[in-house]
């Protein structure tokens, strides 16, 4: 680890991008030559800012490279710089690699060969999460890695799908790991970290998930993964940031549709409209990306379940949005007792579940 404690202390400088470090280390050929230049020697890099470099100076006074590295390390924080071996081969690709990654988790677990991102509205539907789900639970037990960026809606949906379906998955942040965003997501955090794959930023733990991170970690997402999914996105969205990126790096671009009356559908069929696959199954990401995997049936889906005859009109009726208990009995006719029976029965066998008060929703 001896030039490790360059790249933590690069990368403890708020003020340095990666576009700017990468450039040092290009030019000097070694992390720590980068970190020890003068001004002087700095200024002779062709075109870059001497408003930089003197900023850059200024502020590395007050660094110690020791420190940086001994402060991550007691953290319990993994690293990996892009000098290693085992950096990731695809976000290797990308124009603007993070220079450093930290991580959580267990990423050798991760095969990041198989890698999907899945981006959407952090105020996603009940429809558009189901259909995330939906195409997820078709990958169930391969080795395909979702990635995400552990947002509300789309993001979280993805990623406990992911665990769900017994498949690992990558959460990258927009912040260091003295912060948890959104505070509803811990729980994510822990299972991610602790079995279900890795959690990974190119921040420094004290840095604040501040709102131009979350862009710049669109990047890591999108560079990370063979191909992109979109399950809703609004015209002016994060997701539509993520495939564009998807697009300049020369990856494979997906989208689940949806209703045509949903706001959050607009930049979906935009993108479809441009060329976009339409993904409706787990087949069509894996005939996309030309993956072969042998574990999924014939069909791309899990194994469907046999609805008893006796619950089938109720399942037709639990089907794409949840459904209130006055609104199943007003069409069923059935009376109270009656229907809470099936639907007790038919929580216990696994087909709905109860949500939201005395909404029921088709598992």
């Amino acid at each position: 680890m001896s030039n490790t404690k360059f790249w933590t202390a690069f990368s403890s400088i708020e003020q340095l991008d990666s576009t700017f470090i990468q450039r040092l280390y290009n030019y000097f050929g070694d992390i720590e030559t980068a970190f020890n230049a003068t001004l002087n020697d700095l200024k002779q890099i062709e075109g870059l800012s001497v408003r930089k470099a003197e900023n850059f100076i200024n502020k590395k006074k007050n660094v110690n490279p020791d420190q940086t590295l001994d402060f991550i390390l007691n953290k319990g924080i993994k690293i990996i710089t892009f000098e290693d071996e085992n950096y990731p081969y695809m976000l290797r690709q990308i124009s603007n690699p993070p220079m450093t990654i930290y991580y959580k988790g267990d990423l050798s677990s991760c095969n990041l060969k198989r890698t999907v991102a899945f981006v959407g509205s952090r105020r996603a539907s009940f429809a558009g999460k189901e259909g995330v789900n939906k195409i997820i639970s078709d990958l169930r037990n391969t080795d395909i890695c979702i990635v995400s960026g552990l947002a509300a809606g789309i993001d979280s949906q993805s990623h406990r799908s992911a665990i769900d379906n017994n498949l690992k998955t990558i959460g990258v942040i927009a912040s260091g790991f003295d912060y948890i965003y959104p505070s509803t997501s811990k729980e994510l955090y822990e299972k991610i970290e602790n079995g279900c794959g890795a959690l990974i930023t190119e921040y420094y733990p004290t840095f604040e998930p501040i709102k131009f991170r979350f862009p710049q970690r669109n990047r890591i997402v999108t560079g990370l993964s063979y191909g992109t999914v979109v399950g809703e996105a609004a015209i002016k969205s994060g997701a539509l940031i993520s495939a564009n990126l998807t697009l300049e790096q020369g990856r494979e671009l997906m989208c689940i549709p949806g209703a045509i009356n949903n706001i959050n559908m607009e930049g979906v069929y935009k993108l479809l409209k441009d060329g976009a696959t339409m993904v409706t199954k787990g087949q069509d990401i894996l005939n996309a990306l030309g993956w072969e995997i042998s574990e999924l049936s014939d069909e791309g889906h899990a194994r469907m379940i046999d609805i008893p005859e006796i619950y089938a009109p109720l399942f037709d009726i639990i089907s794409v949005e949840p459904k209130g208990f006055d609104e199943i009995q007003a069409v069923t006719g059935m009376n109270t007792d009656k229907l809470l029976m099936c639907l007790t029965e038919m929580e216990l066998q696994g087909l709905i579940e109860q949500t939201d008060g005395d909404l029921y929703k088709r598992l």
